[in-house]
């Protein structure tokens, strides 16, 4: 492992990427702490420090955080983060399955990406801009006396130029640097909350003998690393995860050579829906819990029985929401990889380049063994994700850790933290491969674990 990271800084283009990536990247956290003008700064944090984490409010506002990679206890330029990218690359692809002039894009190669990817920067600046009316309504009441107006336009304006900005740095990142720009932006943001998460836990650490309830003692010290171990290696291992299909190139007589009849693999993932199912399912639970919260506050509403257990019902800390939680997550995997993933032309391809899976006829047939296949090995990794996304709140509700704490033991986060990490390494290893250097392994490159 040490001679590969000392052969990266040999390769002058390899480093040069590298270093390009990181000093982007720091750019990106510098940027988090310029605020925006005409808000009162102080006013701001001490709202914050008092505010609700346990409500549906608090976590909603919490869960934005670890997305966009900011912190509430101050208005930043860089507020919204790059989740409104995210927002409009997601409604363009659910867009293109339904939209037949999108669709044809999609199928136009290098040209028609490029046109959807213009479209997506535009949609992104149309989503900063609600986004940023709905941030504004929310700190309108921290601006300075006599600058109220002036203060909601130029937050609204900063905010959206801060967006398209990281989405330049992204492109940047993608073009001369190395991995995935805005999946490192994202990445970078949960990183950066790390050491709070973790200064947070120290300071309730408590090795006596007589601990308060709420400290952390060694054996939840020792269980938390534990868990967090395996959570970690459970996730490289489902998103590694593959479910090898046996293709067969069929033989092909030109002149008086034979070629073809070569035999390889269609490799099919078995978290093919990725992080996408958690963030679907947990934004789509957020909202319930706020709306009869609002309900309830509306005249006599709050005294009724039928509120009052339906609120505490959807409670995060409820059976009830854990069970709709895991039922949403199956759902949104079926429904993710059903957009994403098409036996129909896939089959296609294989029949027009001239390969098979033995024993199915090419066609109709292969697609629907295929999409057989596909089901069963969708369901084993949406029971992995199920069981990341639901850690954290079992983690919190055991042990009486802050939940915001028990977020890096699993779910979103720590998902996007792990396919990312993987994707980078892999990258980095097929230049130091390219170049006739060995890999992070001695055994072979970096592959999937397969069934």
């Amino acid at each position: 492992m040490l001679a590969a990271v000392v052969n990266i800084f040999k390769v002058s283009d390899l480093r040069n990427k590298i270093l390009f990536t990181i000093a982007l990247l720091a750019i990106y956290r510098i940027g988090f702490h310029i605020p925006n003008p005409c808000f009162d700064q102080d006013k701001i944090k001490s709202a914050v420090a008092t505010r609700d984490t346990e409500s549906a409010l608090g976590r909603a506002a919490e869960m934005m955080q670890i997305f966009t990679g900011g912190t509430l206890s101050r208005s930043s330029l860089f507020g919204l983060g790059i989740m409104p990218y995210i927002t409009s690359s997601i409604i363009l692809m659910l867009l293109g399955e339904v939209i037949p002039a999108l669709k044809k894009l999609r199928q136009e190669g290098q040209t028609g990406h490029k046109k959807i990817q213009e479209y997506t920067r535009y949609l992104t600046v149309f989503v900063c801009l609600i986004q940023g009316m709905m941030y504004m309504r929310v700190l309108g009441q921290f601006t300075y006396a006599g600058m109220h107006t002036r203060a909601i336009f130029m937050g609204i304006a900063g905010m959206t130029a801060g967006t398209v900005f990281l989405m330049w740095l992204g492109e940047q990142i993608d073009e001369y640097g190395i991995g995935n720009g805005i999946s490192l932006i994202i990445m970078a943001g949960i990183v950066a909350r790390m050491p709070w998460a973790i200064s947070t836990l120290l300071e309730n650490v408590d090795f006596s003998v007589a601990a308060p309830p709420g400290t952390v003692g060694p054996a939840k010290i020792l269980f938390l690393l534990v868990a967090f171990i395996s959570v970690v290696a459970g996730a490289i291992l489902i998103t590694q995860g593959q479910r090898r299909i046996p293709i067969q190139q069929a033989k092909q007589m030109r002149g008086h050579r034979m070629y073809g009849g070569q035999r390889h693999y269609l490799p099919l993932r078995v978290n093919h829906g990725g992080v996408m199912p958690i963030i679907f399912a947990s934004s789509f639970m957020i909202f319930p819990p706020i709306l009869i919260g609002q309900i309830a506050k509306i005249g006599t509403l709050g005294d009724s029985a039928f509120l009052q257990t339906l609120q505490g019902a959807l409670g995060y800390r409820a059976y009830t929401y854990n069970v709709l939680y895991i039922v949403l997550i199956f759902l949104f995997t079926y429904f993710w990889v059903t957009v994403q993933f098409q036996p129909k032309e896939m089959a296609k391809n294989l029949r027009d380049s001239g390969s098979f899976i033995p024993g199915l006829r090419p066609g109709r047939r292969t697609a629907e063994y295929l999409e057989t296949v596909m089901a069963r090995v969708t369901y084993f990794g949406a029971a992995f994700l199920a069981i990341i996304a639901v850690v954290p709140s079992l983690v919190s509700i055991l042990l009486g850790i802050d939940w915001r704490v028990a977020t890096f033991l699993g779910g979103t986060g720590l998902l996007i933290v792990v396919s990312v990490s993987l994707d980078l390494v892999q990258k980095i290893e097929a230049n130091l491969l390219m170049r006739s250097y060995d890999g992070f392994s001695k055994s072979g490159r970096i592959k999937g674990a397969y069934a």
